[in-house]
């Protein structure tokens, strides 16, 4: 069987002797709005649970907008403008409106980017800046949240009289699903507060996983830090999953932070979720693409995401390009310097958190469940460790490794668009 993979900013062609039993897995498809902009004004004036947006601005002298980094497809070319003409319309000045790039730990944007993610006109009109979280001096310190994590967040969102976020909702690896409450921690936090929210007592929590929104301990604890800063208003969008990586608004959810975004999770649940009747003994994934698979850091999602359909023990291959390489230096040391994953689970389980240290973690316990190999061209051998064993750097020898030793006839899954797949085994997996 062959099937075409979302791989950089094209395809690649995964091919499987008809020899197994393979079918691919992908997510229901959520339907397109007819209009996407009428869809996000009507969502702005006619949002849910709260005020419209441009009633909820009046008499307000500044407003600060959270933005999702390069690494997540939210289309703010298309929600920006009509948000931003409500603000003027209310009163609030361009010279009075700041966008935060939500970076959390990552890279601040390049001037390309900011292009990509806000649009050339409204980056060369408003004040866009990339949040730091290693500059502590740039955070205020809200206090700490009932469970003790310590919040510190971007004082130029925090001072601002009006609190917006812009996201979208998909399966998140430990937070459930994205959006809302993730633009502001992590993504406007400092690392202080980021380290806390990313340490063992959360995500070794089973309830911690994709899908995940009742009981689990990350969501409300993110809850409260936005609660803390006064989350004010959302938009939060449900996206389509296109062959040709063109995204498109299959919802809109705007208004209340907490239950607009509930709304958006419930209609990510049943437009989307992709339930398979019986678990894989092979699953082969990606990391859905450009700009998810710039580095093997964001890779570790596609992998967690395939486990809830494998088999325990299961081999599982992720096919990445990683164009960008490892990710950050020291999620790239820790990697390197890894033994095997149960060892250094047992190792860390007490250690001070360390930056980058959650992806570790989270491909570690991916990792004592199943046989974990790579195709990732954009990083080598040598940089993975001892990992690098079951690294390669040709698509073909990847698939006949992971395929070695499995009897003829095995159900082999194939996952072209990785963790945008929102996909589960009914019965048998983890």
């Amino acid at each position: 069987m062959k099937s075409l993979f979302l791989f950089g900013k094209s395809r690649i062609e995964v091919s499987v002797p008809e020899r197994f039993d393979c079918h691919e897995v992908r997510s229901r498809k959520a339907v397109a709005v007819a209009d996407e902009v009428a869809a996000v004004n009507g969502a702005l004036d006619h949002p849910i649970a709260c005020d419209p947006l441009m009633d909820l601005a009046r008499g307000r002298k500044t407003a600060a907008i959270s933005v999702c980094d390069i690494t997540r497809p939210a289309p703010n070319r298309i929600t920006l403008p009509p948000l931003l003409a409500r603000l003027h319309e209310a009163g609030v000045a361009s010279d009075s409106i700041i966008i935060l790039i939500a970076t959390g730990l990552h890279r601040a944007a390049t001037r390309e980017e900011v292009d990509i993610i806000v649009g050339p006109e409204i980056a060369a009109k408003y004040r866009l800046v990339s949040h730091n979280a290693r500059a502590r001096e740039e955070h205020r310190y809200l206090g700490e949240t009932r469970r003790g994590t310590p919040v510190y967040v971007d004082k130029r969102f925090v001072s601002a009289d009006l609190h917006i976020t812009l996201g979208f909702i998909e399966q998140h690896l430990m937070l459930g699903f994205s959006g809302g409450r993730k633009l502001i921690v992590p993504g406007l936090a400092a690392q202080e507060t980021i380290k806390v929210i990313h340490s063992p007592r959360f995500i070794r929590e089973p309830l911690a996983t994709e899908g995940s929104i009742t009981g689990n301990p990350l969501h409300e604890e993110l809850l409260e830090c936005a609660r803390m800063v006064r989350h004010d208003f959302i938009v939060d969008v449900a996206l389509t999953q296109n062959a040709n990586q063109d995204r498109k608004i299959a919802g809109v959810f705007a208004g209340n932070p907490v239950k607009a975004h509930a709304a958006g999770v419930e209609f990510v649940e049943k437009a989307c979720l992709e339930e398979v009747d019986e678990p894989a003994d092979v699953v082969i994934t990606s990391s859905a693409g450009f700009p998810l698979d710039l580095t093997f850091y964001q890779s570790v999602k596609g992998i967690t995401a395939a486990a809830h359909i494998a088999k325990p023990g299961a081999p599982i291959l992720m096919v990445a390009e990683c164009a960008e390489g490892m990710g950050s230096a020291e999620f790239k040391r820790m990697i390197k310097s890894m033994g095997s994953f149960s060892d250094y689970l047992n190792e860390v389980r007490d250690a001070p958190v360390e930056v980058d240290r959650w992806q570790v973690e989270k491909l570690a316990l991916a990792g004592v469940q199943n046989d974990i190999y790579f195709f990732a061209p954009g990083v080598t051998k040598n940089e993975l460790g001892q990992l690098g064993t079951r690294w390669f750097g040709d698509i073909d020898e990847a698939i006949a490794a992971v395929l070695r030793g499995v009897p003829q006839g095995a159900r082999v899954a194939l996952v072209p668009e990785g963790p945008y797949t929102f996909a589960r085994a009914t019965v048998g997996v983890i």
